[in-house]
């Protein structure tokens, strides 16, 4: 039987692909893409785009598909012979990787093309391609003499084995920890979606009497919200804050290497340390940057931080623990505002969330979203969608979108890319949708939160950053652009699930198909901003210790990592923390990858501002405006990294952005 990860086709045959597959066909395909590279370095003089850049640019296009759909199912769909299979390619991919801006030869060719009059005339994509080929091979090592290219490789290899046994860790631990409850007294306070999803979790592990919590996001935020027993709500955050610190799942000593190994590649390639050598080419450019507009926001934000806090302990009676405090949270919020998050839920069953969130989107950027049935998943419950233009019926791209948690799927929301498509020659993208949202039920569908919804339709927003771009420069389309710019698009789309024209489009109560009562939705809005400072200095919180790590901490001076990190998150937090909080060690977003968000988390802050103030337009403008959703599909989807993300917003919004926007959709400005 020939191997499915050999041919890239868009219709996937997940029904096919095994873990015995991976290995064989990824040494094929390296030695696929080492032809490819002979190819480019025999070509003959002069140098030219022809022979140089545009094969670079698809020199892995075939190794990427058959890595990318190995990753995928390692993340949604794992068992121990393909996280055995996926982790042996690990090494031998980052070493090709690695060794294309480490060899000279290419270097040269590269530099000779860029010394051409063809090199000189390019412009748009092709000139910002060139540009970008050039830096991104210096700040990977490509000026580097023989021993430290050795070096560089050695640590690019290293830290793809151990940011990937930091996520497993993650997992396994998560998966490892549950909590029968048999005592139905003991559950008082968990709103009755809780209670029937953590029966169903019970009975689906054989467990005839009792309820089953876990660590997974739909059990355990209701028990932190809402649950009684202060000695449940402990043992589970507890729990979850030590996730990955002990025995053979520790991840303190991964942790604290990952840091050695970047700091030691930033040095190797001259920077200060590792926030400037992934920032270079950002938005932001410098850690120093970075830091500077976190502090400045958490200045701005203190005053209100502190009044929240002061009003929560009031309410409660008595100081806070951590476990505390979204309990006595939503007590108050139901209070002030006589409004329970759990009122909203039969109004958002994921389908009607799903087709309304296509019809707004088909409005603004004059698409349609059509599902299809028939096509091999990964799961039962996966569903695959076409993406089409309304002007001309193009097919634009596809996707799959995955939304419920199991135990073989990791935790977490993300959007993820499985084929670049080829605008010029009529070839759609290829994409993926992942979530843990709150399940169905045998007698109901999922019912979501809307918290929930507002996940999905962010990643729906980097689906279609992924989907509508019209580059045909394959490592310039879609969200390959700078981290501090990629949430700009999604972070954006999250703004209409609070627009009542928007919201009476999907949000249908389950059984009598009624719209949000409006004295229900004048509840939500008013509830919008509260503690809304606590929110915003959350996610300081991981920016600032994030640049901390990867800046500042010493070892030697600073001690034990995990409590360094300890130190600085609990500055940011309502109540402090106990001292086995290990947050730290399960963070991974910064952990577990090579780069991922590491020293650049504060991209969420920044791509906030950045969607705060672009959606004024809309505000003001209409927020169904096809004219204003047709500009920011043409200026911002479509053009991927094809231009600097600055001169791509100034392009929509015709001036820099303003941070007062986010400020005062987050309720920290002076009434």
């Amino acid at each position: 039987m020939l191997n499915p990860l050999l041919s890239n086709e868009f219709r996937i045959p997940f029904d096919q692909i095994r873990a015995e597959h991976i290995q064989p066909a990824v040494a094929e395909l390296l030695a696929d893409c080492q032809r490819r590279l002979d190819q480019i370095l025999a070509a003959s003089e002069p140098r030219t785009y022809a022979n140089t850049l545009d094969p670079l640019d698809s020199i892995s296009e075939r190794l990427e598909y058959a890595v990318g759909i190995s990753r995928h199912l390692e993340a949604v769909a794992t068992y121990p012979a393909l996280r055995e299979a996926f982790n042996a390619i690990q090494g031998p991919v980052t070493e090709f990787f690695s060794s294309l801006t480490l060899n000279e030869k290419l270097w040269n060719a590269i530099k000779k093309f860029s010394g051409t009059d063809e090199a000189k005339q390019l412009s748009g994509a092709r000139q910002r391609y060139l540009k970008k080929t050039i830096d991104g091979f210096r700040r990977n090592g490509a000026e580097l003499d023989p021993i430290g290219k050795a070096k560089l490789q050695e640590i690019d290899i290293e830290l793809v084995k151990i940011t990937t046994k930091f996520s497993e860790n993650v997992l396994d631990s998560t998966n490892e920890f549950e909590l029968i409850i048999e005592d139905e007294s003991r559950l008082a306070g968990l709103p009755q979606s809780a209670l029937v999803g953590a029966r169903e979790s019970a009975a689906q592990k054989g467990i005839e009497k009792g309820w089953r919590f876990t660590l997974q996001a739909p059990s355990y935020l209701p028990v932190m919200t809402y649950m009684d027993d202060l000695s449940i709500r402990e043992k589970l955050y507890r729990a979850h804050n030590t996730r990955a610190v002990s025995g053979d799942r520790d991840n303190r000593p991964l942790l604290k290497r990952i840091l050695e190994l970047r700091k030691a590649k930033a040095q190797l390639l001259s920077y200060k340390d590792f926030a400037d050598l992934v920032l270079e080419d950002r938005m932001a450019h410098t850690g120093a940057h970075a830091i500077k507009f976190l502090e400045d926001l958490r200045i701005r934000t203190i005053p209100y931080f502190e009044r929240e806090n002061a009003q929560l302990r009031e309410f409660a009676g008595h100081e806070l623990q951590p476990w505390d405090v979204s309990y006595y949270a939503e007590k108050l919020r139901q209070k002030l505002y006589d409004f329970d998050e759990e009122e909203l839920r039969p109004y958002f069953p994921v389908e009607n969330v799903m087709s309304g969130m296509f019809e707004i989107f088909g409005r603004l950027f004059a698409i349609r979203v059509v599902e299809q049935t028939g096509l091999p998943a990964w799961d039962p419950a996966v569903k695959y969608y076409r993406i089409e233009d309304n002007s001309n019926g193009a097919f634009l791209g596809a996707f799959y979108a995955d939304w419920y948690p199991r135990e073989n799927k990791r935790g977490g929301a993300w959007m993820d890319t499985l084929m670049i498509g080829s605008p010029d020659e009529g070839k759609p993208h290829l994409g993926l949708i992942c979530g843990n949202m709150t399940p169905p039920l045998p007698d109901k569908p999922a019912l979501l939160t809307h918290r929930e919804v507002e996940t999905i339709f962010h990643e729906f927003g980097h689906l279609l950053h992924h989907c509508l771009s019209r580059v045909n420069v394959r490592s310039l389309s879609g969200t390959n652009v700078a981290w501090d710019f990629v949430e700009l698009p999604s972070q954006i789309m999250e703004n209409w699930c609070w627009e009542r024209e928007s919201l009476d489009l999907f949000a249908r109560h389950y059984q009598t198909g009624d719209p949000i009562p409006q004295d229900l939705y004048e509840k939500l809005v008013r509830a919008r901003n509260f503690r809304g400072a606590n929110a915003q200095m959350r996610q300081l919180s991981f920016g600032t210790v994030d640049l901390a790590l990867h800046r500042e901490y010493d070892p030697a001076r600073d001690g034990d990592v995990v409590a360094y990190s300890r130190h600085i998150l609990a500055q940011f937090s309502a109540a402090p923390f106990p001292e086995d909080h290990a947050m730290i060690a399960s963070f991974t977003h910064l952990f577990s990858s090579p780069v991922g968000y590491g020293a650049g988390y504060y991209s969420y802050k920044w791509a906030e501002v950045l969607d705060a103030d672009a959606f004024t337009r809309f505000r003001r403008e209409g927020v169904f405006s096809g004219t204003v959703g047709r500009e920011f599909r043409d200026q911002i989807l479509a053009r991927g990294d094809s231009e600097d993300p600055s001169e791509l917003y100034r392009s929509f919004m015709g001036r820099d952005p303003d941070v007062s926007a986010l400020l005062e959709r987050a309720g920290l400005v002076a009434a």
